[in-house]
Formats: C-alpha cells, sequence, structure tokens
C-alpha cells in the first residue's frame, strides 16, 4: 500500500489560505480553463502582444461581455489572472507565480507508488 506525501510538504502559503479553494474553483469551470489557456497562450497573430484584451475574449469564447467579465473576475480574484485597464480596455496575463503554486500543491496530492 502506498504511503502518502504529507500534505505539511506542500506549499505552505497555498495549503493553508482560502486562496487554495478560490484557485481550485476557479479553475473548476471547463470556460474559465478554455479562457486561461487562451491568455496563457496568445494566438501569434493577437493585435495585444502578450496580453490578451477583453474584447478578444469575447470573440474566442463567443460569450457575452457581462460573461466574460464574470469569469475574469473569479480569475482575477483567485489571483490566476493579472489585470491591467488601459484607456477603456482591459488586459490579462497569467500570473505565472500562483498557476506554479497551484501545480505544486497538487504534485504534493501526488500518490507514492511502493516498489
Amino acid at each position: 500500500m502506498a504511503t502518502p506525501i504529507p500534505l505539511e510538504s506542500a506549499p505552505p502559503d497555498l495549503l493553508h489560505t482560502d486562496g487554495t479553494v478560490g484557485i481550485l474553483k476557479a479553475l473548476a469551470d471547463p470556460m474559465r480553463l478554455k479562457i486561461l489557456g487562451f491568455i496563457a497562450h496568445p494566438p501569434k497573430d493577437n493585435c495585444c502582444g502578450p496580453e490578451i484584451c477583453a474584447c478578444d475574449l469575447e470573440g474566442y469564447t463567443g460569450l457575452t461581455q457581462p460573461t466574460v467579465s464574470h469569469h475574469m473576475k473569479v480569475l482575477t480574484q483567485a489571483g490566476l489572472v493579472c489585470s491591467q485597464k488601459q484607456g477603456r480596455w482591459m488586459y490579462y496575463t497569467v500570473n505565472t507565480h500562483v498557476l506554479e503554486s497551484a501545480i505544486h500543491l497538487l504534485q504534493h496530492l501526488k500518490p507514492c507508488h511502493a516498489e
């Protein structure tokens, strides 16, 4: 029988905060995962460079502006996405630090296999 890795060895800044739940809830929605992937890997012909404009998300997802805004609010509050307002548009980038911390936490949940 495999011995689980103690969760105490997981990143303390994620494990013992409400932020962990917010991150996992944000990632649990299929549309938010799709949006996060689009922001992480913008198309080469993107007009905004490495950032994604809110208007690009509406076209990509086919969702209305209020629905896109809701998803972006959840991703931003979870810390997975950084936002910056320029003029009348919001621009988004992935917060790689938070995403890498979540990946690290999930790796600690992976069971060990007895040899």
